[in-house]
């Protein structure tokens, strides 16, 4: 496979060098410069080129951070440059003939209307298709508005959200989260109750990324969804507030609140958060216990298991920019958040005989406290040294993660006739986590000479975590340890990394980008009871590849390949147990190897609505959650392993059309096959599905600030390494109507308002046999409210670009 997918890309570049080196005759130029305002370069704005004899649009483009834009591969001719920039004039240059490659700067006129009297009104698309990314912009959809951050996920097209909080993108396990570029380091489970607590109105921009580019981190199977937060640069102050409440079966509450001001050189901004969610999840587990070849039952085992949770989130964050220069910006952000919650968990297990006559019963009951606290500081710096697009950027992060964790079980037993059978067991369990995370990595970008363009950097990063497991177990009236069930983990990662990657226009058809990342791991574990330890060093090359051709403005093809690695999550590798009752516990392995992936995806946008995709994808050394049993004492215990090497086929169709003006719908479709073929539990796996998956959202307005939106998801079995997930599915119904001058938003939405979700699936393979069935507070009714504010002068306005970023969204990006 890998010389296969090694010739195929030089082949693919062979023949882009010979198809190119004739494949333009005419001469073409670029034209580059600078657009500047009140003394600085302006972010977003719209630079056009016109034909001089009939005012065409001939090509368009948006200048970058510093102001700067290049437009390349423009023909000879008579030309008149037009600018468009939110708060500033509009300007129209002298008209020039173009005969060799030309620098022109332009400095805009601010206009004098104050933001309070201004209303702005973006004309984003919900989705942008690029050829290397997918891009949601959360408000341009109002119904958007009072939801969560994972809520806003499991609307985006691809993204697949299990009943363990684990994201899938494209059919594929094992996604990288990243916040403002930077990963979260959170376990799943920890990541979606993050995610859960974060407010919509907090977010800008979701890209969603399979194959993502050498800068960013190998880290993540099926890719990347970078999670982009909002910092305007409008100078003056702007914000807004949301609050809003919702009623499942318990309630829940979702309230933000969001500040940006910028004066002179200094630009501070923040978001203060409170989250409160009540929920239950109903969990039926039925395990039939057979001989080990698998043929006869012994025993049956039907466990019903009623959890209620609670939970607290309050989170912040801070951060300023000081424009030093007009090249050179400092800047800080501290955020964090403390996470308190509780779960009670009531549990029966009927123990049957093999002719389903009971035996006896055993009632467990559980409180768990729980509390997740976490600090991050990042320093950062951005310096650009010419107008060329020579660009030096640097950040320093430090991230601290503290878990407080106490539990405490009773397990009762009784005969069949309800008659108790031995004394009640007692077990107290204290598992406190501390996490430290320092990283650092500069990132440097030049344009070099034939138009192409040079991207280089490198990280470092160092991980400790700090495991202690303390089990008691009551003896008359002390607690005594049980050294069987303890443990003290310490584990440490040094992860450097480097990366360069060249792209290059080739034609004006044709584009071509490739680049190559470095990874050395070094990672070490000692469990401190047991002495028992290990000590790993590897390096490994992460190579990418993106070929791009456009025909006519009506399509675009795309061929794209990159190597991924999926490491554990740091709480996967503790050793620890982690308890239903007595008869059901999750352990660690500190033994889990790392996963390989290789990706390669071929792209076909139509017209910028209509995206077809087809890929292929191999995973080494394939983590998932395996089924264990303790025939001797009936214990049934979850791990995840190593289990298999796994082939990904996946052909994806989105379309995002409006049947009317008022209409608009964006329609996903995905089909996939999965197989897997490995060894587990002392036997051979080797099994194969193949899955469906769409998603839509369909908003209509019915009259200007009142819309409607009718949004939801189907799956169709699919299977998940040793599970198999029968079909699933979920209706969501919202409404929003603009208030107050466009300044307010009111939302009520249902989720799931047909109560259509929850899960159920089997594991069958050697002498397990394990049936589930899942159910969750999904039907939730939410009501919130969004004021928005501002007051000053209009700036720059890095995210939106007037009425010409729908046209401006179909300009080719090299991002």
């Amino acid at each position: 496979m890998k010389k296969n997918i090694v010739s195929l890309m030089l082949m693919t570049v062979l023949i882009v060098i010979a198809f190119t080196s004739n494949a333009q005759t005419g001469k073409t130029y670029t034209i580059s410069g600078e657009i500047t305002g009140q003394k600085k370069g302006l972010e977003a704005a719209n630079v056009i080129l016109l034909n001089e004899k009939d005012s065409a649009v001939v090509k368009m483009v948006i200048t970058n951070k510093t102001g700067q834009y290049s437009m390349e591969n423009v023909s000879t001719g008579s030309y008149i440059i037009k600018t468009i920039a939110i708060g500033y004039e509009t300007y129209f240059s002298n008209s020039f003939r173009l005969s060799s490659s030309q620098k022109l700067d332009f400095h805009l006129k601010p206009l004098t209307q104050d933001l309070a009297a201004v209303t702005v009104t973006s004309k984003k698309p919900l989705i942008e298709q690029k050829l290397d990314k997918t891009i949601i912009n959360v408000d341009a959809s109002p119904s958007n508005t009072g939801l969560t951050a994972m809520d806003v996920l499991e609307k985006s097209p691809g993204v697949l959200v299990d009943k363990d909080g684990n994201i899938s993108l494209k059919g594929k396990p094992g996604v990288l989260v990243l916040i403002d570029g930077k990963p979260s380091y959170l376990s799943a489970t920890d990541l979606a109750n993050m995610l859960k607590s974060m407010s919509s109105s907090t977010i800008d921009q979701i890209e969603l990324m399979t194959n993502p580019p050498a800068k960013y981190d190998a880290a993540g199977n099926s890719g990347i969804i970078n999670i982009k937060t909002k910092k305007t640069k409008t100078v003056g102050y702007n914000g807004s507030v949301t609050v809003g409440y919702g009623q499942g079966v318990y309630p829940k509450s979702n309230n933000s609140i969001n500040l940006n001001y910028r004066k002179n050189k200094i630009n501070m901004f923040g978001n203060f958060s409170y989250n409160y969610y009540g929920g239950f999840q109903n969990l039926n587990i039925t395990r039939n216990f057979r001989t080990t070849n698998g043929e006869d039952i012994l025993s049956i085992f039907k466990q019903k298991a009623f959890m209620k949770r609670q939970q607290n989130n309050v989170s912040y964050k801070v951060g300023a920019d000081y424009y030093a220069s007009k090249k050179t910006t400092l800047g800080v952000v501290v955020n964090g958040f403390s996470n308190p919650s509780t779960e009670n968990n009531n549990n029966v297990t009927d123990i049957l005989n093999s002719n389903s006559v009971l035996q006896s019963t055993t009632l467990a009951s559980s409180k768990i406290k729980n509390n997740l606290n976490n600090m991050a500081v990042n320093f950062n710096g951005r310096h650009v040294f010419d107008s060329t697009g020579k660009e030096l950027s640097m950040d320093l992060d430090y991230v601290h993660y503290n878990t407080l964790n106490d539990q405490m079980f009773v397990n009762s037993f009784y005969d069949n006739s309800g008659n108790k059978m031995v004394p009640d067991q007692w077990l107290k369990g204290n598992l406190p986590s501390d996490i430290n995370i320092y990283s650092a990595k500069a990132d440097y970008t030049q344009q070099l000479k034939h138009n192409i363009k040079m991207e280089a950097g490198f990280k470092v990063s160092y991980v400790k975590t700090d495991n202690v497991s303390s089990y008691f177990n009551q003896l008359g009236n002390q607690w005594v340890m049980d050294s069987t069930q303890s443990n003290h983990f310490i584990y440490e990662e040094n992860i450097n990394a480097a990366y360069v990657s060249f792209s290059k226009q080739l034609s004006k058809k044709w584009s071509l980008q490739l680049g190559s990342r470095v990874e050395n791991t070094h990672s070490k574990g000692t469990q401190l009871f047991n002495g028992l330890s290990f000590d790993r060093n590897y390096t490994q090359l992460f190579p990418t590849f993106y070929l791009g051709y456009k025909p006519n403005d009506n399509n675009q093809f795309s061929l794209n390949y990159g190597k991924r690695i999926q490491r554990p999550d740091y709480e996967d590798l503790n050793p620890f147990y982690y308890f239903l009752d007595k008869y059901t516990y999750m352990v660690g392995n500190p033994y889990l190897l790392p996963q390989i992936s290789q990706n390669i995806e071929v792209n076909h946008i139509y017209k910028g609505f209509l995206t077809t995709s087809l890929s292929y994808g191999v995973i080494d050394n394939y983590i998932t959650q395996v089924f264990n049993q303790v025939d001797s004492i009936h214990t049934t215990y979850v791990k995840n392993d190593n289990i298999a090497r796994v082939q990904n086929y996946t052909l994806s169709v989105n379309a995002a059309f409006s049947p009317t003006k008022f209409w608009k719908i964006n329609w996903y479709n995905q089909f996939n096959i999965n197989k897997f073929n490995g060894y587990v539990n002392e036997g051979s796996i080797n099994v194969s599905g193949f899955n469906y998956t769409t998603n839509f959202s369909s908003t209509f307005e019915v009259k200007k600030g009142l819309n409607v939106e009718l949004s939801g998801f189907y799956r169709t079995v699919t299977q998940e390494g040793t599970i198999t997930a029968n079909e699933m599915s979920q209706l969501n119904l919202a409404i929003s109507k603009q208030i107050l001058k466009d300044k307010g938003t009111i939302r009520l939405n249902c989720r799931d308002f047909l109560k259509l979700q929850h899960f159920s699936g089997y594991s069958r393979f050697q002498n397990i046999d394990v049936q589930l069935y899942n159910t969750w507070d999904t039907r939730v009714f939410n009501l919130s409210f969004t004021y928005r504010f501002a007051k000053g002068k209009a700036g720059t306005a890095p995210r939106k670009s007037a009425g010409a970023i729908d046209e401006a969204s179909r300009v080719k990006s090299s991002n």
